[in-house]
């Protein structure tokens, strides 16, 4: 049973394209491990992909720190026009790095081809338009399929739109693209639209979704105690990862709801002795006006709540000791939620 379509948003689009590139595991694992300094062992056969490092994640971006001191400590800024209009006014900044080295770490050392349409596999990248309230889907995509809410463009390369989709607020600044007709468009973090674009794999073809995801909220624990003991960083993160985790626990709900209400429909035709294609036809239609498939299984793998260590981890690091930490914390989510279902 081969993956045949990928799927990624923020740095789940940078992993989805070294996969769907056929770069296997084992080279993911021997590129951080050799980017970071640590190496278990010597692997059987040499990776096929460059270590990565701190200098192929962060790209400084302009202005400088200079050139940030000179705008926002402007004479009389904050007096004049309180915290906030002094933030919105002076503070122009709109990212600290920029993803354009792992821009040029895809396109040079990962990417087979920088061409969807000649990938091999289906691969599709998220992003979010800076500048308007609907996301971007990139890849191998029917330039006649219309959704209000996303536009599909198929004429921009794997690594931009990977690096698009990677730019995360404000860590990372807003990513240009020059589109086909000459306009330069600016995306950001593609989970910043919409979390888990699963119904990206459904509405082309999929018929099991594995969905992967690192966010999940803290819940107490006696070693850790309470998050206002850790100050406004946590904190903040910790109301990120609620709105998230609620959209999650949202569109899993109304996707189970709308099974529930297809067999509702066919066990009651079924108790009344109705004919079963009325009851066929009837779910066709609302099915397809929904746009829902209900012969497609889902199964999310993510860190457990109680997991404090997933939560307080520093997700850009690349020291061996929290890597590791990271891939076992992983490693035991699939497993246990693998263990619910049965080949």
């Amino acid at each position: 049973m081969a993956i045949k379509t990928y799927v990624g948003s923020s740095a789940g689009a940078f992993m989805a394209a070294i996969l769907a590139s056929g770069h296997s595991l084992e080279d993911i694992v021997h590129s951080f491990q050799m980017g970071s300094g640590l190496l278990i062992r010597k692997p059987k056969e040499k990776s096929k992909l460059k270590p990565i490092n701190y200098f192929d994640i962060f790209s400084a971006n302009k202005p400088t720190i200079d050139s940030v001191y000179k705008t926002f400590f402007k004479k009389h800024a904050v007096s004049s026009w309180g915290i906030e209009s002094a933030l919105k006014n002076n503070f122009k900044v709109n990212g600290f790095f920029t993803t354009n080295s792992l821009e040029r770490y895809l396109r040079k050392y990962v990417l087979p081809t920088n061409s969807f349409n000649e990938l091999g596999v289906e691969f599709f990248s998220v992003a979010t338009y800076l500048n308007h309230s609907r996301k971007a889907i990139f890849g191998q995509l029917n330039s006649n399929k219309k959704n209000p809410e996303a536009y599909y463009i198929n004429d921009v390369s794997i690594s931009d739109a990977v690096a698009a989709s990677m730019s995360l607020p404000p860590v990372f600044a807003p990513y240009p693209i020059k589109m086909s007709d000459g306009d330069t468009v600016y995306f950001f973090d593609g989970e910043i639209r919409e979390t888990l674009s699963t119904h990206v794999a459904k509405e082309f073809g999929a018929d099991l979704v594995i969905s992967s995801y690192s966010i999940q909220p803290y819940e107490f624990t006696k070693e850790v105690g309470s998050l206002s003991e850790y100050g406004l960083p946590l904190i903040l993160n910790q109301a990120l990862y609620q709105v998230v985790q609620q959209k999650i626990a949202r569109a899993v709900e109304a996707r189970e709801s709308i099974n529930s209400i297809i067999k509702i429909i066919s066990g009651y035709f079924k108790e009344h002795n109705l004919p079963k294609e009325s009851a066929d036809a009837l779910i066709e239609i609302i099915c397809r006006k929904i746009n829902h498939r209900k012969d497609v299984d889902y199964i999310y793998i993510h860190p457990r709540g109680q997991n404090y260590e997933m939560f307080f981890v520093d997700h850009f690091s690349l020291s061996p000791q929290i890597l590791s930490r990271i891939v076992k914390e992983g490693f035991k989510s699939a497993i246990g939620v693998l263990r619910s279902y049965s080949i």
